[in-house]
């Protein structure tokens, strides 16, 4: 499967006080992760960031070029990327991203369709695949048996039911 050099990784929701900060809600697994990140990109476009913290499960950057809040505000609704090649995932981590569009199979190899949405939800997500039927899969080890992110294919195991 091909992987895309940047991700979508949260949106700027609002400033933060007058000096020219922005707010950003992350949509990583953590606020932390995406504070990690030394450059984001919006529209397309590299911006180098000056500083960066987490409150009440936030971001607040400083980003390059943007000194007041009229700047700020400018960027309200701004979705930002980060480079795939600046994300540091421990093995056997991957991004969702990275698997959508996965074959799913069972653990005798019998095909049963493609993952095509991921709902996240309080206790797991949940992997939607689409065959000859639909099924709504929790991404626990009880049914994900393994990922192969390299091929794209997911091996689970279903019970009667799903």
């Amino acid at each position: 499967m091909q992987k895309k050099p940047y991700l979508e990784a949260g949106k700027i929701i609002n400033t933060h006080g007058v000096g020219g900060e922005v707010k950003i809600e992350s949509w990583l697994d953590t606020p932390e992760f995406l504070r990690s990140f030394r450059r984001l990109f919006l529209h397309g476009r590299e911006v180098r960031v000056l500083s960066a913290r987490v409150h009440k499960g936030f971001v607040i950057a400083r980003l390059e070029g943007v000194d007041d809040m009229n700047a700020a505000m400018a960027l309200k609704g701004t979705d930002i990327s980060i480079a795939r090649e600046d994300a540091h995932l421990p093995d056997g981590a991957y991004f969702l991203s990275d698997i959508l569009g996965a074959r799913v199979v069972d653990e005798e190899g019998k095909e049963i369709g493609t993952l095509v949405e991921i709902e996240e939800t309080p206790s797991a997500p949940l992997y939607t695949v689409r065959g000859e039927q639909e099924h709504l899969i929790p991404a626990v080890p009880e049914f994900i048996r393994s990922v192969d992110v390299e091929n794209g294919v997911i091996t689970v195991h279903l019970i009667e039911g799903m």
